[in-house]
């Protein structure tokens, strides 16, 4: 197995191109805040952008508690890569994720500096400092599953992979605001919920208003019940159909949450001239 590690200050867009390089050094799996990687998946450990501290973060980071360092061992060995890419704020740092992990000596140190401009580092740390946003190098449907009540956008990568085609192909990664952040700590009601729900549905064409929202949530899965009163001069099946889609748009992107049902009820019809 070869280990290379990706070294630079927090905050100059590491994880922003993590990929980009793991794809060129041909590395199958990437180790980033306490997460093991592979393509489009998160196989194992725990981001250390969850913690509360930045003393928490630095621990997860370097898989300082046992259960977390196992689990992330078993997903190593059983995948048994060829190439790995580590991340760390200093050559210290990766070797002592390299060590714990019981992985070899790492072959090379690539610098920030060597593949981002001092620009794109400015950039990278602003984003950073003055509004707490952070890459992950995954999907958002696997950093949903550890960031629930997070702001998550995608983020697209072109990343052109070793081969002798060269073949090309875009990637996502995912920024998010972590729920603990400088700005202090944030929950969604279901309140909120049914509100960001009730303003999507009132503005598909038929629905005339919303009676009634109720919020089931587990977790961070959400099952949203709407009751509607549609105009009679559209098709009620297409109404609800196009309810589903906003308020699920919506909702999700809103919150971070996952939709997992939308139950429209149409209480009542009424006539209405179409403009």
């Amino acid at each position: 197995m070869e280990v290379y590690a990706l070294v630079g200050p927090s905050g100059t867009g590491k994880s922003h191109r993590a990929v980009m390089l793991a794809g060129q050094l041909g590395c199958e799996i990437i180790i980033d805040d306490g997460l093991i990687i592979k393509g489009n998946r998160i196989v194992a450990g725990e981001s250390a952008k969850k913690q509360p501290t930045r003393i928490g973060a630095i621990k997860t980071a370097l898989f300082i508690n046992t259960e977390h360092r196992r689990a992330a061992v078993e997903a190593i060995s059983l995948l048994s890569p060829e190439k790995v890419l580590i991340l760390g704020t200093s050559r210290g740092m990766a070797e002592r994720i390299a060590s714990g992990l019981s992985l070899p000596d790492i072959k090379k140190y690539i610098s920030i500096e060597q593949i981002a401009s001092a620009k794109e580092m400015r950039k990278a740390r602003i984003m950073r400092t003055q509004h707490s946003k952070h890459v992950i190098p995954a999907p958002i449907m696997e950093v949903k599953k550890s960031f629930p009540e997070s702001m998550i956008d995608p983020l697209q990568v072109f990343l052109r992979r070793k081969g002798p085609r060269g073949r090309t192909s875009w990637t996502e990664q995912s920024v998010v605001r972590p729920t603990f952040t400088l700005y202090g700590r944030f929950s969604i009601s279901r309140g909120a919920i049914g509100s960001i729900a009730s303003y999507a549905a009132a503005g598909i064409d038929g629905v005339m208003s919303v009676r009634h929202t109720n919020i089931i949530r587990e977790g961070q899965d959400v099952t949203i019940e709407l009751s509607v009163v549609a105009n009679i001069n559209y098709k009620l099946d297409n109404i609800s159909r196009e309810v589903q889609k906003m308020v699920k748009r919506q909702v999700e992107y809103m919150t971070g949450l996952t939709v997992k049902y939308i139950n429209v009820t149409i209480v009542d019809i009424k006539v209405s001239e179409i403009s």
